[in-house]
């Protein structure tokens, strides 16, 4: 498996937690920037970034770090293809991938403490996409993006 691994300055340590953490687990990284907490980014920058890498499969899923998660997770989801999920428990984590297919994983360094945060890595990660009814629902939202995006 590889992870594809974003973020502004808010988000930075995080990254870096989650990074080691993967690391860990014998999981490669591939890391989008931004390299540093003291100079102020752009968080869309990284969002894309990270959420091109995921539709080109480059990578097989991104998660992204910001301040509170959701502006790079609104960058990330501008991108055809992209389910990035802002999420701030591991129940929540585990649903985005089983019913929704997420994609991407989007986490707040400014919301959640590291112990949290990796165990959400961890449920969405080890969590399968159970299709059936939710391919369904998912491929709606494949529609809703498709006649938007032309």
């Amino acid at each position: 498996m590889k992870i594809g691994l974003g973020c502004d300055h808010g988000g930075y340590n995080l990254k870096l937690e989650i990074k080691k953490y993967l690391g860990t687990k014998g999981i490669e990284c591939v890391d989008f920037g931004t390299n540093n907490d003291t100079e102020s980014v752009d968080y869309p920058i990284y969002g894309q970034k990270v959420a091109e890498a995921v539709v080109a499969n480059e990578v097989d899923y991104g998660i992204v770090c910001c301040g509170t998660g959701i502006g790079i997770s609104l960058a990330a989801n501008k991108v055809p293809g992209i389910r990035c999920a802002v999420v701030s428990d591991t129940f929540s984590a585990k649903m985005s991938k089983a019913h929704n297919n997420a994609n991407m994983l989007s986490l707040g360094e400014r919301v959640l403490g590291k112990g949290l945060a990796l165990e959400i890595v961890e449920a969405w990660l080890n969590t399968e996409f159970e299709g059936d009814r939710h391919l369904r629902r998912v491929n709606l939202l494949s529609e809703i993006e498709k006649k938007y995006n032309k």
